[in-house]
């Protein structure tokens, strides 16, 4: 079994995961509109240009997101996409660029457990957790 977050947006999920493409270093493989698509007839006509389905891999991770039809979007919560990390000069470049335009939680710090840990929410509206554990604590 494998486990694969999927994010859903109000109409930014192309821009969102160019973005995370772009800085977290991975490679979209699929963005596939809902034009030309079953669902097609489903969303409005001005909506068909977004997102029905977005698969980004980073690695050997996978996200998958895609937008919500008019009037099904819901704000995130209750969850958050957590990123761990073994430099903390990475995980503050990370943290820097996602919490750009966006919302900190809880600033990036020394915890008793990481020598960095924060949360912020970016500026598409996903709530992101971002660690990297003391050395030996793993």
């Amino acid at each position: 079994m494998k486990l694969t977050p999927s994010l859903y947006f109000n109409g930014q999920c192309e821009t969102a995961f160019k973005f995370y493409e772009q800085f977290l270093g991975g490679k979209v493989k699929a963005m596939l509109p809902f034009e030309g698509s079953p669902m097609a007839e489903e969303v409005p006509p001005e909506w068909r240009q977004k997102i029905m389905h977005a698969h980004l891999t980073i690695s050997d991770q996978e996200l998958m997101g895609s937008d919500c039809p008019p009037g099904y979007y819901q704000e995130p919560q209750g969850f958050a996409v957590a990123l761990q990390f073994d430099d903390p000069a990475e995980a503050e470049r990370v943290f820097d660029t996602l919490v750009d335009k966006g919302k900190v939680l809880m600033p990036l710090e020394e915890t008793f457990w990481a020598s960095r840990f924060g949360m912020l929410v970016d500026r598409f509206g996903i709530p992101w957790m971002i660690n990297c554990d003391k050395v030996g604590l793993k």
